[in-house]
């Protein structure tokens, strides 16, 4: 494990928990983002090894901005639409009270706001009419046209269903998988956290995580170091 020149055990026992979940794994040599290579210890094998010290210290920053982000009632939307870390990632959202996104990104989410969420509101409208006396009023196919319309609608928008307005923050799990969104946060001036690989650029992020991003053990770690575990520690403004 790389060494961490401080005596801190509770950093040190930080550094056996990322190195045991992987974190420490990055891209083979030839993939490499030049501006990655400040966040390397050394390339083994011509695989690049992250260098964890300097991943604990951005986990600990990000932590810090998420946590004051929403003791200050600033919206957070998580976007995690990666196979390997999408059902993780709408679990964690869904405990730590955040809209998430883990299917798809919809195009204009943040640069035309207002559109998209047309069919939020349409999808509120939808499950309120499903709760109403009217609905059992309607024959037997009318409900299954609309079931279906529901549950389309939820596919895709159900994670940002209580999103009322754009987020002041977006926090993306591999920039690459997630270029779109990034785009758009870049475009909106929006803060943008985010868990990035080797082949990645950090400086594109206002707080990167520089970290494996593509095993389910450093992925689930990271996502529960970060969300999970980011608390809320004074009262919300209502």
């Amino acid at each position: 494990m790389l060494e961490y020149h401080m005596k801190d055990d509770k950093n040190l026992k930080k550094l056996k928990e990322l190195f045991d979940a992987g974190v420490h794994l990055g891209h083979k040599k030839n993939r490499v983002h030049p501006k990655a290579k400040k966040n390397i210890y050394k390339f083994e094998k011509g695989v690049s090894i992250i260098d964890l010290t300097k991943t604990l210290e951005q986990i600990k920053s990000a932590k810090q901005f998420i946590t004051e982000s929403r003791n200050n009632n600033d919206q957070i939307l998580v976007v995690a639409t990666k196979r390997i870390g999408s059902e993780f990632a709408t679990k964690i959202s869904r405990d730590a009270g955040l809209p998430y996104i883990t299917t798809k990104w919809m195009s204009g989410l943040l640069t035309n706001f207002d559109t998209i969420m047309k069919n939020v509101k349409k999808l509120k409208e939808l499950k309120e009419e499903r709760e109403s006396v009217a609905w059992n009023k309607l024959v037997k196919h009318e409900r299954t046209k609309l079931d279906k319309q529901i549950h389309k609608l939820e596919k895709f928008y159900g994670g940002i269903i209580n999103l009322e307005k754009i987020p002041n923050t977006i926090f993306i799990l591999d920039t690459k998988t997630e270029k779109n969104a990034l785009l758009e946060a870049m475009k909106t001036s929006t803060k943008v956290v985010a868990i990035l690989d080797t082949n990645s650029n950090p400086d594109d992020v206002d707080f990167p995580v520089v970290a494996n991003d593509d095993s389910p053990t450093s992925i689930e770690y990271l996502l529960n170091e970060l969300l999970g575990q980011a608390k809320v520690t004074k009262k919300q403004k209502k």
